[in-house]
């Protein structure tokens, strides 16, 4: 398994699903979304999967900071330009994505 977990470290459900991970020995790369968001490559290959809709996190305090609910905006733009506006966990193996914590999909992964 090729594990990416895209979160950051203040997130409890990040937090969460990096302790599933650890707890049965499954090795994944971290990537912190206050440092770096998913490359353009990376974040069409999770829109493939999930889609725009269920990666843009409306609740979060980034989304009302940005005042995008008022804005006419291309997500996909604003979503490279501010990943703290992701959803998070997002956890890629592959071509798999899920987005939250859900690990009754990633013990089929196994």
């Amino acid at each position: 398994m090729n594990i990416q977990i895209f979160g950051t470290k203040k997130c409890k459900d990040t937090q969460k699903t990096e302790r599933f991970f650890k707890e049965r020995a499954i090795a994944y790369h971290f990537v912190d979304l206050t440092m770096r968001g998913p490359s353009k490559g990376e974040l069409d290959k999770m829109k493939a999967v999930v889609g725009l809709e269920v990666l843009i996190n409306r609740e979060g305090k980034e989304y009302a900071k940005s005042n995008l609910k008022y804005i006419i905006h291309n997500k996909e733009e604003v979503l490279l330009k501010n990943p703290l506006l992701l959803k998070t966990p997002i956890v890629r193996n592959g071509a798999k994505v899920t987005v939250g914590y859900c690990p009754d999909i990633w013990l089929g992964w196994e």
